[in-house]
C-alpha cells in the first residue's frame, strides 16, 4: 500500500490456479494507498516464552524499516476551454511506500506497487539518511519488489524471516510502516484470519495472505508485518474498506507471506525476476453433500469450472464444467472433470492444488488424477508459465 493504491477484498468460491494467488482488489491509481483503520484492538501485551513487547520489537527493529518514495512521470491533464494541441505535458509524481532492509547488501523488499512505473526510487533510513535506489528486479503476480541502496553495513539494520506457515488467527502481530509519510510508525493487532486468497497488480492471486486488524493507512505497502518475536511473517500490502464506501481502512488489512515473498526475492536476487508455473484451470472444491445430491464419483476434489485456452491444461485434455446449478444460493460447476490429485499429493481443497503448482517451474511435468465422468484417469502435464506482466 502506498500512497494512492486503493484495495478492495473480494471473497469468492473459485480459484484462478497459476503459482501466486489473490482476491482483494489493488486499485489502478498512480499512488499506492495503505490501510487506514479506526482504533484497532491491539493486544495490551504480547504473551508467550520468546515473545518482546511491541516497543521491544519497535526499537530493534524499526531501523531497518525505510521510506520510499518513488516518482513517476505522467501526462498533465488538459485544460478542457484552453488546452492546447500539441504534444500533452509532462508533470513528476510522486508516491510513498515503505519497506525493510534483508540483508547487509543492501537488498530492500517492498511492494511492486509502490515503485511501478517510477522513473526513480529514493529511499529514507532512520539515521535521516536519503539515498537513491536501484531496482533490482520486480513480480506483480505477488505484488512484491526487490531495490537495492550502496550503503555501509553498519548502517543497514537487516529483518529476520519468519515463518508464515506458522501463523495463527489471535497471534498477536505488530506493522512497522510510514503511514502518510509518518516515518517509522507501529502499530499493532491480531492475526484476524489466514488463507486469504488477495488479487495482484496484474490479477494473478496470491495465495495464504494474512489477514489483520493492525492499522494500515496510505504509506504503509511494503513494510514487514512481525510476529511478537519480532520476525517477519508478512508484507504489507492491501486493505478493505468493505461496502462503506469509506476511503481509510476499517480493521481489515492484509499482508502477503513471508513465505512466498522469500522465494520470490531469491528469484529476483539471483536473475532479476521471478517465474510462477501456470496449469491454467479454475476449480471449485467439492463437498460431500454436492457430491452425493449429484451422484459424483468422489466425495472430495476439485470440480473444473473452466480451462484456459492455450494453457497446460487445456494441452493435457482437461474438460471444464459444461453446466452451473446452484444449491441454497451456491453455484457448483457441472459436468467437467474433477481433479483428485496432482503431484501425489490429495487435493481436497484449492490451495492444496495452488500449492503444488507454486512448488514447481514453468516447464516441470506434474501427475494429476482426475474423474472424467465416472472413470478415473491419470494424466501427465507440462506447467506453462504465468503471464507476469500488469
Amino acid at each position: 500500500m502506498a500512497l494512492a493504491l486503493v484495495v478492495a477484498a473480494v471473497a469468492g468460491g473459485a480459484t484462478a490456479l497459476g503459482g501466486a494467488s489473490a482476491l482483494g482488489k489493488l486499485g489502478s491509481e498512480t499512488t499506492v494507498q495503505q490501510i487506514v483503520s479506526p482504533p484497532s484492538s491491539a493486544p495490551a501485551s504480547f504473551s508467550g516464552g520468546k515473545a518482546l513487547s511491541i516497543h521491544d520489537v519497535y526499537r530493534r527493529w524499526a531501523p531497518g524499516v525505510v521510506q520510499i518514495t518513488s516518482t513517476t512521470i505522467v501526462n498533465a491533464p488538459q485544460d478542457p476551454f484552453f488546452g492546447n494541441t500539441f504534444a500533452p505535458q509532462k508533470e513528476q509524481q510522486q508516491s510513498l511506500g515503505s519497506g525493510f532492509v534483508i540483508d547487509k547488501a543492501g537488498h530492500i523488499v517492498t511492494n511492486y506497487h509502490v515503485i511501478q512505473g517510477a522513473k526513480t526510487v529514493r529511499v529514507s533510513f532512520s539515521n535521516g539518511d536519503n539515498v537513491n535506489a536501484r531496482i533490482v528486479g520486480s513480480d506483480p503476480s505477488t505484488d512484491i519488489a526487490v531495490l537495492q541502496v550502496h550503503a555501509h553495513s553498519r548502517a543497514l539494520t537487516p529483518l529476520v524471516w519468519g515463518n508464515s506457515d506458522t501463523a495463527e488467527v489471535g497471534d498477536s502481530v505488530v506493522a512497522i510502516g510510514n503511514p502518510f509519510g509518518y516515518a517509522r510508525t507501529a502499530t499493532a493487532g491480531i492475526i484476524s484470519a489466514v488463507d486469504r486468497p488477495l488479487t495482484a497488480p496484474n490479477d494473478s492471486i496470491i495465495d495464504h495472505a494474512i489477514q489483520t486488524d493492525a492499522a494500515l493507512n496510505h504509506g504503509n505497502s511494503g513494510g514487514p508485518l512481525l510476529n511478537t518475536r519480532g520476525e517477519v511473517i508478512g508484507v504489507n500490502s492491501q486493505t478493505s474498506t468493505g461496502n462503506t464506501g469509506q476511503q481509510g481502512n476499517i480493521g481489515i488489512g492484509f499482508a502477503i507471506p513471508s513465505n512466498t515473498v522469500r522465494n520470490v526475492v531469491a528469484q529476483i536476487i539471483q536473475n532479476g525476476y521471478a517465474e510462477h508455473a501456470l496449469l491454467g484451470v479454475r476449480v471449485q472444491g467439492l463437498t460431500p453433500s454436492v457430491a452425493q445430491l449429484f451422484r459424483l464419483p468422489v466425495k472430495h476434489g476439485l470440480l473444473v469450472a473452466r480451462v484456459q485456452a492455450g494453457t497446460a491444461a487445456a494441452h493435457a485434455g482437461l474438460k471444464g464444467a459444461t453446466n452451473q446449478v446452484v444449491v441454497a444460493g451456491e453455484t457448483w460447476p457441472l459436468g467437467g472433470d474433477i481433479i483428485v490429485a496432482a503431484g501425489g499429493v490429495s487435493t481436497g481443497t484449492v490451495n492444496a492444488l495452488s500449492d503444488v503448482i507454486a512448488n514447481h517451474k514453468p516447464g516441470d511435468t506434474i501427475r494429476l488424477v482426475i474423474y472424467h465422468g465416472n472413470t478415473k484417469k491419470t494424466m501427465e502435464v507440462k506447467l506453462g508459465r504465468q503471464r507476469s506482466s500488469p
